[in-house]
C-alpha cells in the first residue's frame, strides 16, 4: 500500500508515518508534503497513491484547494484540528475524519474501515461489469453523438466514431477514428457519466478511451499496463496499478 501524508507540521507528520508504519508494517510512505501548491503537483505527476492521510490547514492554505485544481481519486482519511471541515471532507473521498491528538486507535480504526470499504468494491466490481454489460444489451448505450463547432461549421459527431477524450492543455478534445480532433465544452467527469461504460473507460486523469480503440495492452513496470491504441497518441497511454485489474476485466466482458 503506497501512502502519502500531507501535513505541514513535520514532527506530525513524522510521528505519524511511524504510527501507519506500526499498523501496516508492509506500507510504504510515497511522499510527505506540506503545502497545497507541492500537493498539486505530486498528484498531478504521479499515480494516485493507495491512501493519503490530509491534514486541512496546510502551509500556504486550505486542503480543499487542491481538489479545485484537480481531480484526486484517492480515498483520503482527514487528521486534523479544526471540526468545522467534516461535511467538507466527505464531498472529497473522506471515508474517515480523525481529530487530533490522533492515537493508534483513532488510526488502526481507520485502517479497518479502508480494508472493509476494499473487500466491499472487489466483491461488487465484477457484479458492477455485469450490470453494464447488460445494461448495454438492453439498450442503454449512452449518448449517441457530440456537437462540435470547428472552421464555422456545427456539425455531430456520432459516439460509435469517437477513438477517444483528452485534456490537453485544460482543454477537452475528442479524437475520431479517423484522427480528427474537435474540442468540446464538457469535462471528463461529465463525459464518463454520458457515455456507455461499457464502450468507454477512463484510464487516468487524462484519458478516457474506447473499446474499439484498443489495440494491445502491455504489462508496464510497477504493476500498470502501457495501452497501444489503433490511433497515434502524443504520449503514452499507462493505467496505474489502482485501476489495472478492472481495465482488464472491462475489456474482458464482452
Amino acid at each position: 500500500m503506497n501512502i502519502v501524508i500531507i501535513e505541514d507540521e513535520i514532527k506530525t507528520a513524522k510521528a505519524l508515518a511511524k504510527m501507519i508504519l506500526s499498523l501496516q508494517p508492509s506500507a510504504k510512505i510515497a511522499a510527505t508534503i506540506q503545502s497545497v501548491k507541492t500537493a498539486v503537483a505530486y498528484l498531478s505527476e504521479n499515480v494516485n497513491p493507495d491512501l493519503i492521510f490530509m491534514d486541512v490547514q496546510l502551509a500556504d492554505g486550505n486542503c480543499f484547494e487542491i481538489f479545485k485544481q484537480i481531480e484526486v481519486l484517492s480515498p483520503i482519511i482527514f487528521c486534523t484540528a479544526f471540526d468545522e471541515y467534516v461535511m467538507d471532507s466527505f464531498r472529497a473521498n473522506g471515508i474517515d475524519y480523525i481529530l487530533k491528538p490522533f492515537s493508534v486507535e483513532s488510526i488502526g480504526s481507520a485502517f479497518e474501515k479502508v480494508a472493509l470499504l476494499k473487500n466491499f468494491f472487489q466483491v461488487n466490481e465484477q457484479a458492477s461489469l455485469r450490470i453494464n454489460h447488460l445494461l448495454d444489451a438492453t439498450g442503454t448505450t449512452g449518448k449517441k453523438g457530440f456537437l462540435v463547432f470547428k472552421n464555422n461549421k456545427y456539425i455531430t459527431i456520432q459516439t460509435s466514431d469517437i477513438a477517444l477524450f483528452y485534456i490537453y492543455n485544460e482543454t477537452t478534445l475528442i479524437v475520431t477514428v479517423n484522427q480528427e480532433e474537435y474540442g468540446i465544452p464538457h469535462s471528463l467527469e461529465e463525459l464518463h457519466k454520458l457515455v456507455n461504460p461499457n464502450q468507454f473507460f477512463r484510464i487516468n486523469r487524462q484519458y478516457l478511451i474506447g473499446y474499439t480503440a484498443v489495440k494491445e495492452v502491455e504489462h508496464y513496470f510497477a504493476r500498470k499496463l502501457l495501452v497501444k491504441l489503433n490511433i497515434p497518441t502524443a504520449e503514452q497511454l499507462i493505467v496505474g496499478k489502482d485501476k489495472a485489474t478492472l481495465f482488464l476485466n472491462w475489456l474482458d466482458n464482452r
